[in-house]
């Protein structure tokens, strides 16, 4: 065991990780600060700002400051939303630092029991095997239909846990059956295009509807769409959490999974994962086995609203036929906008449907506060920013908020549920709306659905 202080080997590994000339792409020009949602929600605090923390980060490094609580704690509050990389006029790569960062103090303090077990439990075995994050997505419908969940709200059992849990408890959809889709292959009517599908931890078990209706979509606009048999969570929980060597062995596994055919895109539809996913190629960039294989992947991954977009699919009749005009407005995906660059496209679809009237959200473009499961970690944060977000809400007169991403979709339910709007207000995923509202008659009415090879 090494007799260097606890100090001495962060610094060490910081050496090791970040690199300085990275660190020193930071001007202090400040252009990240009103693009940093810990930054004005924490009384304008520097070490809450990205600029801070790559301060705070380069100082520990250098031996300047002892590594203590203050510096994990500016590190950790951190929601990862990498909104500061458009705004940086010197292109840091913050995210990736603040990755870094975290994998090796994760790797070098001392966890508690509790950390170690809900660590355990969630790199180990939800987000690592598919099977088990099904089997516990199991319990959830057991729960949700054996009457246990009408028994716990009315005895107001989840009175005695963080409000946070209860609210989770309440905006979670019904949970589906769980039915084995991974290596079909769904086949359109007229096929232009062969795309592989990654389906994710959260929408293939708790929002199973919505991939359900990506594959109807995909179906709809011409497209083979495959569903790699051992594909695997995306690894973007264990990255941003300081588990960096998870994350990679996810990556391989799902480089592996998805080049058992040649597909002409890989398809997601959580901007979340679409982000990791994209930037594999630098994951796994000293690795030269899978290097190639990488850079392929991030180049033909694309996240579903790009996707239908380039299709076309704003050029069809779209038009909502329940009744009224429907207003509805956006949330953007930190990650599907900062990261990969998806602004337009969700905006131009809700755009070009008839009798809906897209209301651009004030705040759209920064986080909402769920930053995975940095609303379950830091929830008064997460709630404080939530709030600011609902009250921008009300304002924009909106019937439904459209989402691109599972934890963002949950999070603005809880924020409806939290501001009394439930019976006003819906969250969808852009998804389920475009098939709900638009393409649900012409696609059982065109027979594209279930036909499946394999």
């Amino acid at each position: 065991m090494s007799n260097l202080s606890l100090t001495e080997r962060i610094q060490q590994g910081f050496k090791e990780n970040l690199e300085e000339e990275k660190l020193l792409d930071c001007m202090r020009c400040g252009f990240c600060l009103p693009a940093c949602p810990t930054y004005i929600h924490l009384n304008y605090d520097e070490t809450q700002s990205p600029r801070g923390r790559l301060a705070i980060m380069k100082a520990v490094r250098d031996g300047d400051v002892p590594f203590d609580d203050s510096v994990e704690e500016s590190l950790d509050l951190c929601l990862g939303c990498r909104a500061c990389e458009p705004a940086c006029p010197a292109g840091v790569e913050y995210g990736h630092l603040l990755e870094n960062a975290r994998d090796v103090i994760q790797q070098e303090r001392k966890s508690t029991l509790k950390e170690k077990t809900a660590r355990k439990v969630a790199f180990d075995y939800l987000f690592q095997e598919p099977d088990k994050m099904s089997k516990t997505v199991g319990l959830v419908r057991f729960y949700q239909r054996s009457g246990m969940q009408t028994l716990t709200r009315k005895m107001k059992i989840l009175s005695f846990f963080p409000d946070i849990l209860g609210g989770m408890e309440k905006v979670l959809p019904p949970i589906e059956k769980d039915r084995n889709v991974r290596g079909r292959v769904y086949q359109p009517v007229t096929k232009t295009t062969k795309v592989a599908f990654f389906t994710g931890c959260l929408m293939e078990t708790v929002f199973s509807k919505t991939n359900d209706a990506t594959v109807k979509v995909l179906q709809k606009l011409g497209c083979e769409v495959w569903i790699p048999e051992d594909q695997f969570c995306c690894g973007a929980l264990h990255g941003h959490s300081g588990e960096l060597e998870k994350a990679k062995q996810n990556a391989r596994r799902n480089l592996d999974s998805f080049f058992a055919r040649d597909v002409d895109y890989i398809v997601n539809n959580a901007g979340g994962c679409g982000a990791f996913l994209s930037e594999y190629e630098h994951l796994l960039k000293d690795e030269p086995e899978y290097l190639e294989k990488a850079k392929l992947f991030s180049k033909k991954t694309i996240d579903i609203t790009s996707f239908i977009h380039k299709l076309g699919i704003t050029e069809l009749p779209l038009r909502n036929t329940n009744g009224e005009k429907l207003m509805v407005t956006y949330q953007d995906s930190c990650h599907l906008r900062n990261v990969n660059h998806v602004i337009k496209e969700p905006r131009e679809i809700l755009q070009s449907i008839e009798n809906v009237e897209y209301l651009e959200l004030e705040g759209a473009d920064q986080c909402c506060g769920s930053a995975g499961i940095y609303n379950l970690i830091h929830s008064e944060m997460s709630m404080k920013i939530l709030d600011n977000r609902m009250d921008n809400v009300k304002k924009s007169g909106t019937h439904i908020i459209i989402t691109t991403n599972p934890g963002c979709l949950l999070q603005m339910k809880l924020g409806i549920e939290r501001a009394g709007l439930s019976d006003k207000i819906e969250a969808l995923h852009i998804i389920d709306f475009i098939y709900d509202y638009l393409l649900r008659d012409q696609i059982i009415g065109g027979n594209l659905i279930e036909e499946e090879v394999y």
